[in-house]
């Protein structure tokens, strides 16, 4: 184990791979059974789905706002929704609400690239970042004088505590040993889960930029994870785990840097992946049943209401009328505001108008995403 100072910038940060005894631990792999069981379960649901990119707006959403909440951004679910339902609301949404969405793009734009160039790399990492942080900014130069303070609420803020590696090439080739581990699984041939583990820690304390590396960790946790066919799209909500222990998180991180504990962050990891897979997998089933029941429901009382328009009106929490205009491409506003009239009285939707807006509240989903 290096010798750690938090004011140095720790260039002595060990490379991978991990000493063999720590992979082997009993305890550990014990755990990814357990981890590994909950996640197949969790995505071979999902690959149910008729549709499963109808989750964009859903569990990645909520993946999104969690996230970005860790780094002290927060939203409310009324803005949040209502940026959503309408293009022209996100373009003039606060800046909060537009962290939310990057984090919510750099997913599917993550995604995107690894289905075209099938590997996690330099340029997915750094595309990944410059969507979450609207910048055309890449590793942070070797004179950025980079450092990890106290927040603002905690006992001795603004105190130092962690100083990231610094110097010419330097992150560069962290970066590039950190990649090695991930792809290279003949010389490197561990569990992906565990090298995700690993690599998590590994991300954090190289801190490749100069701001959005927490987010840009956690989306490249979902990638890899898609990349090994552990996933099939990136829907796993993780990062409401960490939010809710937020302290423990921050904690194995520091413990890792300053003695070498592996064994007690890999498990805190392990099991936010299997109690997140668990939790998603509940709010999949519930999405599902109560898209079901909705559609039977709605198929009773409009003559018109089928398989799509249920997709549609479960692809978002609160609707417009021209939603519908994705399934009835040429209906003219009145007619879908007709159409939006037919679904409030069947007791689907239900309004709200704000001044000269009106939104169509989805209370089923709302109710599954805030329970």
């Amino acid at each position: 184990m290096a010798k750690f100072d938090r004011n140095t910038p720790f260039n002595d940060l060990p490379l991978l791979p991990l000493a063999s005894e720590i992979e082997h631990d009993p305890e550990i792999l014990k755990k990814l059974v357990k981890t590994s069981r909950a996640l197949a379960s969790f995505n071979s649901n999902v690959l149910r789905l008729p549709n499963p990119e109808m989750l964009i707006n859903t569990i990645a959403l909520q993946e999104a706002k969690t996230s970005t909440a860790i780094e002290n951004i927060f939203t409310t679910e009324d803005e949040l929704y209502k940026a959503i339902s309408d293009t022209t609301k996100e373009e003039n949404a606060n800046v909060a609400i537009k962290e939310v969405l990057r984090y919510r793009e750099a997913l599917w734009q993550g995604y995107r690239h690894l289905v075209k160039m099938g590997a996690v790399n330099q340029n997915l990492i750094i595309e990944i970042f410059q969507q979450i942080k609207d910048t055309k900014a890449a590793i942070r130069p070797p004179q950025a004088m980079v450092v990890i303070k106290r927040g603002n609420s905690e006992f001795r803020a603004g105190e130092i505590i962690y100083t990231p590696p610094r110097g010419e090439r330097i992150v560069e080739a962290l970066i590039k040993n950190l990649l090695d581990y991930l792809n290279d699984d003949e010389k490197y041939p561990t569990d992906p889960l565990l090298k995700m583990c690993v690599a998590h820690y590994q991300f954090e304390a190289i801190h490749p930029f100069q701001d959005g590396n927490g987010r840009t960790g956690r989306v490249l946790n979902l990638l890899y994870l898609i990349n090994k066919k552990l996933l099939s799209s990136p829907v796993l909500y993780l990062s409401k785990h960490i939010i809710l222990n937020k302290e423990e998180y921050y904690y194995r991180l520091q413990e890792v840097t300053q003695q070498g504990k592996w064994k007690d962050w890999i498990l805190y990891m392990l099991d936010a992946v299997e109690k997140t897979s668990i939790l998603t997998n509940d709010l999949v089933n519930q999405i599902t049943n109560q898209m079901e029941n909705t559609l039977v429901h709605g198929k009773e009382r409009i003559k018109w209401y089928n398989k799509d328009i249920n997709e549609v009106l479960f692809s978002q929490p609160y609707s417009r009328a021209k939603a519908l205009g994705v399934v009835f491409k040429k209906s003219s506003r009145t007619t879908l505001t007709r159409y939006m009239d037919e679904l409030v009285r069947a007791r689907i939707l239900t309004p709200r108008r704000e001044g000269k807006e009106v939104y169509y509240l989805n209370d089923d989903l709302i109710r599954i995403l805030e329970g």
